[in-house]
């Protein structure tokens, strides 16, 4: 059973306190939970898809009131004076820090962070779909926003997971064409349903041909090995490949085919304070849900075991 955590001592200045009612699990949380990545500390609680109430507020906390729905997401704190922070840009400052490392996180009854990066929850959001938008959603929402998707835009969207079933909802709601691409056919139902026009069978090869030179911006949620210059021969002039997912190989491609269209490859993080902000209320305005399982918080091992084995459509969320 991972341990309940309730942060003890005189609240910070510029601190607020969460009650927490929901908790999204990310594929994040079991990287940190097995040091994957070599920055965990043990004893360690996960967690940055947080949804609850504010509980207390410091003495410099005037934007936020006791009572009042919250949500906070990976980042807790940055250090509020670097280039990026002054920018608006706090998600690449770099003294970070992100809610569930080097700190408890969601996985408990009470969390705190810097007022900053307590976001509001807009009424029309239920907390436990919410939730995941913390994470899931604001890291696909921010690279269509950065990269200017919109009406006139194609954008295709590789893999239909927890973050991919967010992604098509997104680019449907900018108004953009949706192509869904994946490797299992039987999503191709649900991904219209989700707002895709398009949806190509990445095992076929005659289909991915025919997609070559389709698309303006392709967005990668997979955390699998494909062919990426089959997805950049779909791209179209000044087309780009995003990622967000994270294939565990390295990615090489074809530089000429960048060069003779203008195209590009590039990485997104989540996104800043006033970023999340406008995607919980873009959400809120055009219907974007997080599909979600449900978990009492007792039963986290549990939930934890069912996401590592890819049993959960789309997201697991705990519930205090």
């Amino acid at each position: 059973m991972l341990p309940f955590h309730y942060a003890p001592g005189k609240i910070g200045a510029q601190e607020v306190e969460i009650s927490i009612s929901h908790c999204g699990i990310c594929h994040s949380d079991l990287h940190l939970i097995s040091n994957d990545w070599g920055i965990s500390q043990y004893p360690f609680i996960p967690g940055h898809e947080i949804v609850g109430t504010v509980s207390a507020v410091g003495a410099e906390v005037s934007s936020l009131k006791t009572g009042e729905r919250v949500g906070l997401g990976w980042q807790s704190n940055s250090c509020g004076a670097c280039e990026w922070c002054i920018r608006g840009m706090e998600n690449l400052c770099p003294a970070a820090e992100a809610t569930c490392v080097h700190r408890h996180g969601g996985y408990a009854d009470r969390v705190r962070a810097n007022m900053r990066f307590v976001i509001p929850i807009p009424e029309a959001l239920e907390s436990a779909q919410a939730a995941p938008l913390l994470c899931a959603g604001i890291t696909v929402y921010n690279p269509l926003r950065e990269h200017g998707v919109n009406p006139s835009s194609r954008v295709g969207i590789v893999g239909i997971g927890g973050l991919g079933h967010l992604a098509v909802q997104f680019a449907r709601a900018f108004g953009a064409e949706v192509t869904a691409f994946s490797s299992t056919p039987d999503k191709e139902e649900e991904a219209h349903a989700l707002g895709a026009h398009n949806f190509v069978n990445t095992r076929e090869s005659k289909a991915l041909r025919e997609a070559a030179g389709t698309q303006d911006f392709i967005l990668s949620t997979v955390n699998a090995d494909q062919d990426w210059g089959i997805f950049i021969q779909c791209l179209r002039p000044t087309g780009t490949l995003c990622f967000v997912g994270v294939p565990p190989s390295p990615v090489s491609a074809n530089v000429f085919s960048l060069i003779s269209g203008l195209r590009s490859i590039t990485g997104n993080p989540t996104g800043s304070p006033y970023r999340l902000r406008e995607m919980l209320d873009v959400a809120a305005r055009h219907g974007v849900k997080a599909q979600i399982e449900p978990f009492p918080m007792a039963k986290a091992n549990e939930a934890i075991e069912k996401v590592k084995k890819n049993k959960v459509r789309y997201r697991a969320v705990l519930a205090n």
